[in-house]
């Protein structure tokens, strides 16, 4: 794209979207990976999203940022934006073992 080759798709989980419209996106998320070719972040780390939907705060949100960490990982993400990074590293460490 007019010589520009290093381009990843950001999705903008949270900027001005509901909770459902930010789970319609990560059900939908390999479509961006398809239809746009390039590689795909996924920056939902103690997110609204999680906090609303379990009722809890951000800092008790490690759980549910995991999963969807991991769902993202099934649905093509390339790239995870995380607060808790020894954490998301075993989650992917964990994902890469059982997809080999």
């Amino acid at each position: 794209l007019m010589g520009v080759s290093d381009i990843i798709i950001d999705p903008g989980f949270g900027f001005s979207k509901t909770t459902e419209q930010n789970f319609e996106m990560m059900r939908n998320l390999q479509l961006f990976k398809s239809s746009l070719g390039a590689p795909v972040l996924v920056g939902v780390s103690r997110k609204s999203m999680i906090t609303k939907s379990l009722g809890i705060t951000p800092m008790d949100a490690l759980p549910g940022t995991i999963a969807l960490d991991t769902i993202a990982l099934t649905r093509g993400a390339s790239i995870l934006r995380v607060h808790d990074v020894s954490e998301a590293v075993a989650a992917v460490r964990m994902y890469e073992l059982s997809t080999l």
